[in-house]
């Protein structure tokens, strides 16, 4: 039982004029930054820059410095070919399953991903310099804090270059050089001949020269390169390189891409762009770049006693501020940062829905980003109509589906079915409307775009499911993304827990956000059509199923039957016993059964997972090997088990992001947790973590958390309430005394328990006694 010191009357009011808290220094430190003697011999392992737009890796390519440069609207938009055909149906895929006649269903929706080199992102071009009087580089290092790269050489030469966080600009600066410095720009090969690698698939990309375009053409002045190259059907995309000597031994220069669609506004050519900014300087635009960036990392910040984590969760970070921006599209498999090989990237670089954008916003709403956050929705936002044209053509239902796998435009690609074209796909979309409403709690969102996108996915739901025999809803044809591949037996007659979990979800979000605008009959609709939908699948174990004829039964990579756990938090931990047996049995399960076919994404979420289960040892152990062994010395994702130990029989380095955001929201969950109607600090830390902090993470609400263990106790929480409203705050003290409050009144309500009740801007600040 709390016992509430100096405090007698059951309600307290108490009014300070401060918000006040031992702050951490909201800026990463000197020990998050990447560091190397050497620049990166490869492209995949570059120090990456970034501004949503625009991005540049650094590394040394032969004997040449080189800028991989990127920008995320760089696509050929071609329809896949051969994917739009009379059979491009969920009815006619369904006789063909009943008829167990599957090989059509492989070849005409499938197999043209594989096959076609496009629709796909493809890469921009590179910066060249040659440094062959440069001496030895001594040093590379990314400054986090600052966004910003600096090599030195040996000779006392060095190199600072960035991608300006708010412009698609980079720039780079050489001093101290003995010689001109000269940039060349380096075209990808559109054209020549393919390269003979063995097999072609989406996974280790295709020839850029299969896109058959016609060479750009380069055009060099004095102290500029133009570069311009078309696409497909009038695309243009152009770079433009300036450079000017502002003093002996210094060299400024700038680089910006523009991308051109002849069916959309006119925009400014990279030449235009560039010279304006010649007239400008480094210093003065290296100012405004780091001013964005100080209030980038103003908004939150931890300290963990973890060190390979806690830099790990700064990398993370800086990485998603490089890639996450609104007015720029949503992060991709490989955001700005696309594969600089000659080659189209793994998966064309696209948008994959089946986990890959989902996991890449999971930071964002606890992390206290929402604004970058909201780049993911008005990408969907944008594309709705294209959503439901192919909802109409696919389906032949009213509603909204998304495809699993989209171009730019949001346009179906194919590939494995499953997961490309399943219903569910705008049901986990969905989540991320509710969730940036619940962190936000700005109604008017939730009245203009979460509740109408969410409306429209249960009306979807409710079009395209049907009664079975027993009065129980469910899917025509179900399946669990990944499980048992592109066959015939991965096709389900009853509804997996995946796309249960997602339907049940979608249903009851539905629920409550026409409740909260007064929208009674549409919740009590919602709330009927989700009452019809069955349990899970358990085991007689209670353990969760892939599907009621499958159990968990083989090591894989998609943790897709476990959806109801996390992310959506329909079994919860709180509650109660029975909710607590099928979490500990499902986990226990997955862990025997083992990693084999995991991938670093798997680790990642896996630490979520454990987080949920109040597993702080098991949560750091994923993140951990995640880190360890996952992914390269810049911090990239790819995928396999670099350390080849036996983590992951996938030893492969195909680069991803998700896996990295991942992981930042797995370190998030361990601190603070919100989903279960209350706020629970540091619910899932490891009992050696005797101390550890965190500033302004986020709790559903709309309230701003910083915490502090000391000693092996949870000795300060403050509570900053954006919107105001009322919120329950899980105290694990005996007894704690209130250091500050203003506009908060408080209210003893149960054991372990306190109620607030928030006035906008109220803050309440406790410590242990």
């Amino acid at each position: 039982m709390i016992r509430i010191m100096k405090i007698s009357l059951r309600y307290l009011f108490v009014c300070v004029s401060f918000w006040a808290t031992d702050s951490l220094v909201a800026q990463p430190l000197p020990k998050h930054d990447l560091r190397f003697d050497s620049l990166a011999r490869s492209w995949d392992e570059g120090v990456p820059l970034g501004n949503g737009t625009v991005g540049s890796l650094v590394w040394q390519k032969n004997d040449k410095l080189r800028f991989s440069l990127d920008r995320a609207d760089i696509w050929d938009m071609r329809p896949m070919k051969g994917l739009h055909r009379d059979e491009f149906s969920y009815q006619w895929v369904q006789e063909q399953v009943k008829k167990k006649d599957y090989k059509p269903v492989q070849q005409y929706f499938d197999a043209p991903y594989d096959r076609e080199p496009a629709p796909s992102k493809i890469p921009a071009g590179a910066l060249e310099f040659d440094l062959e009087e440069a001496g030895k580089v001594k040093s590379v290092r990314l400054d986090v804090a600052k966004a910003l790269c600096i090599v030195q050489w040996d000779t006392g030469m060095s190199l600072e270059t960035f991608v300006h966080a708010t412009e698609p600009m980079g720039w780079f600066r050489f001093t101290n050089a003995s010689n001109a410095i000269v940039p060349e720009l380096i075209a990808p090969k559109y054209q020549g001949t393919l390269a003979k690698s063995g097999e072609v698939n989406s996974l280790v990309g295709d020839d850029l020269a299969r896109l058959n375009y016609q060479q750009g053409t380069i055009d060099k002045k004095k102290n500029a390169i133009v570069y311009r190259q078309e696409g497909y059907n009038g695309f243009i995309y152009e770079i433009a390189v300036r450079w000017k000597e502002t003093k002996k031994g210094t060299l400024e220069g700038m680089w910006s891409i523009s991308s051109h669609y002849p069916d959309h506004a006119p925009q400014p050519k990279a030449e235009q762009l560039v010279d304006a900014a010649v007239k400008s300087s480094f210093a003065k635009n290296f100012a405004s770049h780091v001013h964005w960036w100080e209030a980038f990392w103003s908004k939150s910040a931890i300290k963990v006693p973890d060190e390979l984590l806690e830099k790990q969760w700064y990398l993370e970070q800086y990485k998603f501020g490089s890639a996450a921006r609104r007015g720029a599209p949503p992060i991709s498999l490989q955001a700005v940062w696309t594969a600089d090989n000659g080659r189209i990237p793994p998966w064309k670089g696209d948008f994959h829905h089946d986990l890959n954008t989902q996991l890449s916003y999971w930071p964002s709403y606890s992390g206290n980003h929402l604004e970058e956050a909201l780049g993911y929705l008005d990408h969907l936002d944008e594309n709705k109509e294209n959503y439901k044209r192919y909802t109409k053509l696919y389906f032949g239902v009213d509603g909204l589906a998304v495809p699993g796998v989209t171009t730019l435009d949001g346009t179906e690609m194919g590939g494995w079915i499953q997961y490309s074209l399943s219903p569910t796909v705008s049901s986990w979309l969905a989540q991320h409307y509710y969730l940036q409403w619940k962190y936000s709690g700005d109604i008017d969102f939730l009245r203009e775009r979460a509740y109408p996108w969410v409306k429209d996915v249960c009306t979807f739901i409710q079009n395209i499911t049907i009664l079975d025999d027993k009065g129980k809803r469910q899917l025509p044809i179900s399946s669990s993304p990944e499980i048992r591949n592109n066959s015939l037996e991965a096709w389900f007659p009853e509804n997996t827990n995946y796309d249960l979990a997602l339907m049940k979800f979608t249903l009851k979000a539905g629920t409550e956000m026409a409740s909260v605008l007064g929208k009674s009959t549409e919740a009590d609709h919602w709330n009927q059509l989700g009452a019809e939908f069955g349990d899970f699948a358990l085991t007689d174990n209670k353990e969760l199923m892939f599907a009621p004829s499958l159990p968990y039964n083989e090591s894989h990579r998609h943790f897709s039957h476990l959806m109801a756990i996390h992310p959506l938090g329909l079994i919860k931990w709180e509650d109660g016993e029975a909710a607590q047996a099928i979490i500990t049995n499902t986990i226990r399960q997955l862990d025997a059964i083992g990693p084999d076919w995991w991938c670093g994404y798997s680790y990642a979420w896996l630490g979520s997972v454990k987080a949920r289960a109040k597993d702080g040892e098991g949560a750091a152990n994923a993140l951990g090997t995640f880190a360890r062994a996952f992914c390269l010395p810049n911090s990239f994702h790819v995928n396999g088990d670099q350390t080849k130990s036996g983590l992951s029989k996938f030893t492969y380095r195909p680069f991803t992001l998700e896996g990295n955001f991942a992981f930042a929201a797995g370190l998030q969950e361990m601190l603070l947790q919100s989903y279960a109607g209350f706020i629970d600090v540091m619910p899932a830390i490891p009992a050696d973590w005797t101390e550890a902090s965190f500033e302004n993470l986020r709790a559903e609400g709309a309230f701003l958390v910083s915490a502090k263990r000391k000693n092996g106790q949870l000795s300060e929480i403050s509570i900053l309430s954006e919107k105001g409203g009322t919120t329950r705050l899980k105290v694990p003290y005996e007894q704690w005394k209130v250091k500050s409050a203003s506009q908060i009144e408080i209210t003893a309500a149960e054991p372990d328990f306190i109620e607030l009740s928030c006035q906008p801007g109220g803050t309440l600040t406790l410590l242990a006694r």
